[in-house]
Parts: C-alpha cells; sequence; structure tokens
C-alpha cells in the first residue's frame, strides 16, 4: 500500500519542525539541534568534509564547532510526508558571502519524542 503523500495537517507539522532546526542552525542553538536528531546509534550525518554515526558522534562534533552555520539563503525547500510518520526535506541554499550553492537533505521520523532528524546529509556543488 502506498502512504498518502502530504497529508495537510501532518505537512504542517513537520514544516514548523523544519523551521524550528532552521532557526537553531542559524542561531548556533546547539541543545535545540541536539533534540532534533533521533537520540539513537542509528542516526547518520553526512557533512561538508566529514561522516558521523549515531548521535553521541554527531552531538560531540557540533560541540566542536565554534558555530554551526553562517546566515544563509533558502534558494528552495522541498518538504514531503508519507503517510503520518515519515518526512523529508530538501533544501538549496546559498550561504552568506558566498557564490556556491549548498544542498541539505533530511529525513524526518515521529517517534515518542516528536519528528525527529534520523538521517542528513549537507554538500556544496562546485
Amino acid at each position: 500500500m502506498t502512504p498518502e503523500v502530504n497529508i495537510p495537517e501532518v505537512l504542517a507539522e513537520v514544516t514548523a519542525v523544519f523551521a524550528r532546526y532552521e532557526e537553531a542552525l542559524v542561531t548556533n542553538q546547539r541543545e535545540v539541534l541536539d533534540e532534533l536528531f533521533w537520540n539513537s546509534p542509528h542516526t547518520l550525518r553526512y557533512g561538508f568534509s566529514e561522516t558521523h554515526y549515531g548521535h553521541a558522534d554527531i552531538s560531540t562534533f557540533r560541540a566542536s564547532l565554534p558555530v554551526q552555520s553562517p546566515p544563509r539563503e533558502l534558494l528552495r525547500t522541498v518538504i514531503t510526508t508519507y503517510g503520518r510518520d515519515f518526512a523529508t526535506a530538501n533544501v538549496e541554499f546559498l550561504r552568506e558571502g558566498s557564490r556556491q550553492t549548498g544542498r541539505q537533505s533530511q529525513t524526518w521520523l515521529r517517534t515518542a519524542d516528536g519528528w525527529r532528524v534520523v538521517a542528513a546529509h549537507v554538500s556544496l556543488m562546485d
């Protein structure tokens, strides 16, 4: 059975939590970023030049950074929900002071603690 795509209230939930994530990213709210990643050894994040497996590894990496992310302009955001418990968020962005387009993909899962990122990937296009 194919899950229903973009149920309005589910799409609204994921859009709101994604906005919370984005705000935390550009304002260096590490505790919110840690909260929004699933606290599991199964969580992964592929960064610009690093790979992290498990929430603890992601959190340790994030804590080592002087700042999270420079200000950026979101060029395109595509959020898609599949049923009531699974979603993806894909973004093209432009960092302040750069002409290089970045891409960010997140896989979100509804957990007992709310929506959490279970997998993420960030890259820059040449």
